[in-house]
């Protein structure tokens, strides 16, 4: 099996439904939030955006250190922007996982804050947890629209709201 062909092919597929899914967010909730204890709107969506640009991270570093490289949400107006975050994000992660060396996927990643580690990894590793994260938070973004009864395409299928395979 051809491990980079494999994730190229997961990488645009997610990328694809991502967009869909940013492109429905509506600009005049992005400070809602469906519990005091979520993300507002704006920063989840924004997340997401930025999420496969840690493809490029997890293989052109090794690690990230919060405490060195807090996180900054980015600065977005209305979904051309999200969409062009996301998509300038796609693309260079796309870009570095194309002449990726495999042998190195192997290599140690680390995620910490300061001296506590929150993650030893392998670059392999970042990169499927990239995937799996921009999975989890546009799930979240589902609860979202759903709660404001914005139809929701479907992801792996068909949802209640798009019946296309």
């Amino acid at each position: 099996m051809d491990i980079i062909k494999a994730l190229l092919k997961e990488f645009e597929s997610e990328f694809e439904t991502t967009k869909k899914f940013l492109a429905l967010v509506p600009v005049d909730k992005f400070d809602w939030a469906p519990h005091e204890k979520s993300m507002k709107m704006k920063s989840l969506a924004s997340h997401i955006a930025d999420l496969p640009s840690w493809v490029s991270l997890g293989l052109n570093t090794d690690g990230l250190d919060f405490a060195t490289a807090p996180y900054e949400e980015k600065k977005v107006e209305n979904n051309d922007d999200l969409i062009k975050l996301l998509t300038e994000n796609y693309e260079s992660g796309k870009a570095d996982l194309e002449k990726a060396d495999e042998a190195k996927f192997d290599d140690q990643w680390i995620l910490r804050n300061g001296d506590q580690i929150l993650g030893d990894m392998t670059k392999y590793e970042i990169i499927r947890i990239a995937f799996s994260q921009t999975t989890h938070h546009r799930a979240q973004l589902g609860v979202y629209l759903r709660l404001l009864n914005i139809p929701i395409p479907g992801s792996y299928g068909p949802s209640a709201d798009d019946q296309n395979f």
